[in-house]
């Protein structure tokens, strides 16, 4: 019995210093990041908003993110698991597509950016490609009396590049986008 515990007592040990070095690694690796961890809190018009959980814009005059399973709540973070044999599934992703045209009428013959009709794995994806930003430029333009250009050299700007040039795609965080879209005027 004696020896069981010790064994018991090393096992803990060892098991306690290798999470431990987990621990300090994956915390020293969220320092090197840009919000070094943190959420990325925008104060805007006196409202607080985190620009790394996605927004809903219901106005046309808004750039529109990413759909979410779960209405935006944060607290329910989740995906609807439905594939893509799902009826289900396949009825409201169709749907999102006649209405993202009906709202878009001059891209009708253009190809739909797949993020502006699908939700990702969270709900809350924040960023958009840049090719779903420049779906709906004509839309923007004309609904705020703005040139197209105006709204693409926006878009450019906006754009955040990979992480250090070679992790993940380039992106569009749709919050940042709107305020600066508002901030044109």
């Amino acid at each position: 019995m004696k020896n069981h515990i010790v064994s018991a007592f090393r096992l803990t040990f060892v098991m306690l210093v290798i999470v431990g070095i987990y621990l300090i690694i994956v915390y020293g690796g969220s320092k090197v990041l840009p919000t070094q961890g943190n959420a990325e809190i925008i104060n805007y018009k006196g409202q607080k908003f985190y620009a790394n959980i996605g927004q809903e814009f219901k106005s046309n005059q808004y750039f529109h993110g990413r759909p979410s399973s779960v209405n935006y709540n944060a607290a329910g973070s989740g995906g609807s698991n439905k594939g893509p044999s799902n009826k289900e599934y396949l009825e409201i992703v169709q749907k999102r597509i006649d209405t993202l045209r009906l709202q878009n009428p001059d891209m009708r013959s253009t190809k739909v950016p797949v993020e502006l009709v699908t939700a990702s794995g969270s709900g809350l994806d924040p960023d958009i490609s840049q090719e779903g930003a420049l779906y709906q430029v004509k839309r923007i333009a004309r609904l705020r009396n703005l040139s197209e250009d105006q709204i693409k050299n926006l878009i450019t700007t906006q754009t955040e590049k990979p992480f250090l040039g070679l992790f993940g795609p380039s992106k569009v965080n749709v919050l940042k986008l709107n305020i600066a879209l508002d901030q044109l005027k």
